[in-house]
């Protein structure tokens, strides 16, 4: 009685994005398969969630009522919170610029701090909410390398096969190795430039580097093997295959297959990296931030740009659109091209069970960190409606079945939520970042970062800002496979 009672709760529970949530889950699980077969093994799966899945998670995962939306990293308190406005209510707006950032989050902060470093007339920062309020907020506090080399190769090159079929399969392979080393190389440089940088500041954001784990299941076992191999014969050893037993050593998965490991991911507290380094930036007397200031549109104006505001206009010589999943609403071209993903997150108090403390943890479709004393777990990445950015809406039903996983990999005992949430994403359709030029001007473009925006932003940044300064640097971001523009070409543009 007590399954069936929980079985027609989440049946009536449900709403327009589990449905979402379900397409995408089809997609990822049972692509290939005739769309009535997909269906029915879907429906198959829901009823073993409702009856199985969740009941036994409810069984011992408590949830607080209300269960807060606030994000676990915004729960501390924001130094930069309403600024300058807080500290001085008589503080001036300005008018010109020789750089506007729009968006304060992973891009925006990196910004103003590679500004700080190298710049030597005005940039202007505007967020229409509070800094790391987005994404830069609401994520599972994980420093990636962007994506290691096996699965963007993979994901290049399923897209050349529905994108470019006049090519040979033999083409399609070489392409998607030639996109996949200047992204692989790229996360590796932003990873190292962030460690170094949160040791030469001094940036308290607990930032520790203990490895990223992935464990496997019986459809996907093989992976781990294939990918350290590619990695091995391309020189790019970060991604390595571990045995169930270092699974458990390391991040104390229990699983019965061998796993993926990358020795390079680290983690740490998101929010506090963007404060942080935003604090850093505004000791300069070249950084200015305004929080709670929305962008309503960017006007080219010639020889500068008009950027409007609710607070007045601000001309400026170059603009870094830092907006990420936000995009399509300031700039319509971008519609279908920066596509909105929708992912969510919960946090409570845990025993944690055998999970590592500061290691970061992930299975088909879910992620894990052990955090602030507690556990935060999270899964989905659907796309959602462009105006629908930034929302703050989780699935329960989405909740308590990542809930329930937890036991199976880390014998959790006792769970109580405490915050729930969830976040956009900017995700292309080539699942490349959009790093450079927007215009073929001076309006430049960080974003599309597909959930990896920590570990990959904080190069891009520097590099868009050395474009500006005329600085000499290594070119990580080819424009065949970052430009923003790939997209506007009538022929085809790679994956």
């Amino acid at each position: 009685m007590r399954r069936l009672t929980i079985l027609l709760w989440s049946l009536l529970c449900l709403r327009r994005h589990e449905f979402r949530a379900a397409g995408t889950w089809m997609k990822n699980n049972y692509s290939g398969k005739a769309w009535p077969v997909q269906l029915f093994l879907f429906v198959g799966w829901a009823l073993h969630t409702m009856w199985k899945t969740i009941p036994d998670a409810l069984a011992w995962v408590q949830f607080d009522e209300p269960v807060s939306r606030t994000p676990l990293w915004l729960r501390d308190k924001n130094p930069l919170e309403n600024y300058p406005w807080q500290e001085n209510a008589q503080a001036r707006f300005p008018t010109e610029a020789e750089v506007v950032v729009i968006g304060a989050g992973f891009v925006g902060a990196g910004a103003a701090y590679h500004w700080s470093q190298h710049g030597r007339s005005r940039m202007v920062v505007l967020e229409m909410n509070e800094a790391a309020s987005g994404a830069g907020g609401r994520n599972a506090g994980v420093v990636t390398r962007g994506r290691y080399y096996h699965f963007v190769h993979s994901t290049v090159l399923k897209n050349l096969q529905e994108t470019r079929p006049d090519l040979s399969e033999a083409e399609r392979i070489a392409i998607a190795h030639q996109h996949a080393q200047p992204y692989v190389l790229a996360g590796e440089k932003s990873a190292q430039l962030i460690e170094d940088t949160v040791k030469k500041e001094k940036i308290d954001c607990n930032y520790v580097k203990r490895g990223w784990v992935w464990a496997s299941d019986e459809k996907s076992k093989d992976k781990p093997a294939d990918a350290q191999r590619m990695g091995e014969e391309v020189g790019q050893t970060d991604w390595i295959r571990i045995s169930s037993t270092e699974a458990m050593e390391f991040g104390g998965v229990k699983t019965p297959y061998d796993a993926g490991y990358s020795r390079g991911t680290a983690s740490w507290h998101p929010a506090k990296w963007i404060w942080g380094l935003l604090q850093v930036a505004l000791k300069s007397s070249h950084v200015e931030f305004y929080s709670r200031t929305k962008v309503t549109a960017v006007r080219d104006a010639g020889e500068h740009y008009e950027v409007h505001t609710q607070r007045g206009m601000i001309r400026a010589r170059n603009v870094i659109n830092a907006t990420e999943s936000h995009t399509a609403l300031l700039f319509k071209e971008f519609h279908n091209i920066n596509i909105v993903d929708q992912s969510q997150a919960a946090w409570g108090p845990s025993d944690a069970g055998t999970m590592k403390e500061g290691v970061a943890l992930s299975a088909p479709a879910m992620f894990y960190t052990h955090a602030q004393r507690g556990v935060l777990f999270g899964s989905d990445m659907s796309p959602v409606a462009d105006h629908h950015a930034g929302r703050n809406k989780p699935s329960r039903f989405i909740t308590n079945y990542v809930a329930g996983s937890l036991r199976q990999y880390f014998g959790i005992r006792k769970l109580r939520v405490t915050n729930e949430w969830s976040g956009t994403v900017g995700m292309t359709s080539d699942e490349f970042p959009l790093i450079g030029l927007q215009d073929n001007k001076r309006l430049y473009m960080v974003g599309g970062l597909a959930g990896s925006g920590s570990g990959v932003s904080f190069l891009a940044t520097q590099f868009v800002v050395f474009k500006i300064l005329d600085i000499d640097c290594p070119d990580y971001y080819p424009e065949e496979y970052f430009s923003p523009r790939r997209f506007f070409k009538s022929e085809p543009a790679g994956p």
